[in-house]
């Protein structure tokens, strides 16, 4: 059986939805849209919802449902936060002996205020999923096949160590770079070389690459990993391996409840199926599946696939590259 390590930010989250104080307001001026929320208001919201997230738990409860061993590393707290990640965690069957606990900072939370059309605002402490330690990110300690890395905060140092005990040991990564990393362009696009599997949406791609379309995108990103998922919201998503490109609509219109954690979700419902020998196109279906799924929810773990879901036929092509 392949084995899986996830690694990176583990937090709480707690849900505030279907308040009609949560509508959206455009500022044309601005060209942009805020959540208008009065000073001093009272606002009602007519639900409530506690989760866990952060990119690498997410990820792991995806590798666990489609029946992979995993295991997560990251940094939490001896507080209650960090109590709820630990038995999603368990629950999940993921292994948690790597984790690592913080003195100095409590376990990662976010307040989420969701819009009736599914977009989000997050009040977020990062806390200790942000402030990491070298010391508790020893890849020998685990006999993980794949890495799956999500953010790291920015800290290149511990990203280059990561990736480079992976290359030592013969691990392979799969890698989601955060905002924080991406910021620091250059460092990030000399660490690639150690990336076998990238995923990124088409901004991110375009501040690692030139190019206009997720095509040119993607040929340019294959000159430093060896495959590339390139997302693009809902005009759905691109992916190559370097012998093929798949180009893919969207899996299916759904209700968004949720936008939280569909990234995630498709980021790691690709990999689950390509570590196990599926196709670049069976695993990008798998991907679009889970993350529609996840979208119809709230938080980020629910709408996760279990083993065996039953999948359908997609807006796909692929052809030679």
């Amino acid at each position: 059986m392949v084995k899986m390590l996830t690694i990176g930010a583990a937090v709480q989250d707690i849900f505030m939805s279907h308040s009609p104080e949560f509508m959206p307001f455009e500022d044309k001026f601005d060209k942009k849209v805020f959540l208008k929320i009065e000073f001093g208001s009272k606002n009602d919201v007519d639900d409530i919802n506690f989760s866990t997230g952060g990119g690498a738990t997410n990820a792991a409860v995806t590798f666990a449902r489609q029946g992979l061993e995993v295991e997560f590393m990251g940094t939490i707290a001896h507080d209650t936060a960090g109590e709820a990640v630990l038995k999603d965690l368990d629950n999940e069957g993921v292994g948690t002996k790597h984790i690592s606990y913080s003195e100095k900072y409590h376990t990662g939370y976010s307040t989420v205020l969701i819009a009736p059309t599914g977009e989000r605002t997050f009040l977020t402490y990062r806390g200790a999923s942000t402030h990491y330690d070298i010391k508790h990110f020893d890849l020998s300690r685990s006999s993980a096949d794949w890495l799956y890395i999500s953010s790291m905060a920015g800290d290149m140092e511990i990203l280059d160590e990561l990736f480079s005990q992976a290359k030592e040991l013969g691990k392979k990564v799969c890698y989601n770079p955060g905002k924080d990393e991406l910021k620091k362009i250059s460092k990030l696009r000399a660490l690639l070389e150690d990336v076998d599997v990238l995923l990124v949406n088409k901004e991110e791609a375009q501040m690692i690459v030139d190019g206009e379309t997720l095509e040119e995108l993607v040929r340019k990103l294959l000159n430093h990993v060896s495959v590339v998922i390139v997302s693009d919201g809902q005009k759905g998503v691109m992916a190559s391996d370097g012998q093929t490109i798949v180009r893919a609509g969207m899996y299916e219109d759904v209700k968004v409840i949720d936008r939280t954690g569909a990234g995630d979700a498709f980021g790691s419902g690709f990999l689950s199926q390509w570590v196990i020998g599926k196709s670049l196109k069976d695993s990008i279906v798998f991907a679009s599946a889970n993350s529609t799924s996840v979208v119809t929810k709230i938080g980020a773990k629910a709408g996760i696939l279990t083993k065996n879901s039953v999948l359908h036929a997609m807006p796909l092509n692929e052809k030679d590259l």
